[in-house]
């Protein structure tokens, strides 16, 4: 199996992970807001992953994994949020979706890094 299909079904676990922390956060006013926030945010980066497999350039690529990029770092800022306010008491679960965003973040800016240069040459 390529890398390629290894990020698209990380991607998809991570969709899947986001998802649970969702459906665990309180029905409060806090609660519901955050849930909105990841549900686009978290969601959204495995869409946009699939996207940028399609791309029409190079350009179009980078600029489609830019976006994945933003949806993950606004996910990983709102589950920072959803730790501090003590929102969660599955800790274990937090921190896994928390660990696991910033390792996609890593990649996705790491992706983008090697797809500049190579636009480059």
């Amino acid at each position: 199996m390529s890398d390629k299909f290894d990020l698209e079904d990380r991607l998809i676990e991570y969709t899947v992970l986001v998802a649970g922390i969702i459906e665990l956060l309180p029905h409060n006013r806090i609660g519901l807001y955050l849930s909105d926030q990841l549900t686009r945010s978290g969601m959204s980066p495995a869409l946009e992953y699939g996207e940028a497999q399609g791309a029409e350039s190079r350009s179009d690529f980078i600029h489609k994994m830019k976006v994945a990029l933003k949806e993950l770092r606004e996910s990983f800022i709102s589950l920072k949020i959803i730790r501090r306010h003590n929102l969660l008491k599955e800790e274990n679960k937090l921190s896994k979706v928390i660990d696991e965003t910033n390792q996609l973040i890593s990649i996705f800016v790491k992706s983008i890094e090697t797809a500049k240069k190579n636009r480059n040459k």
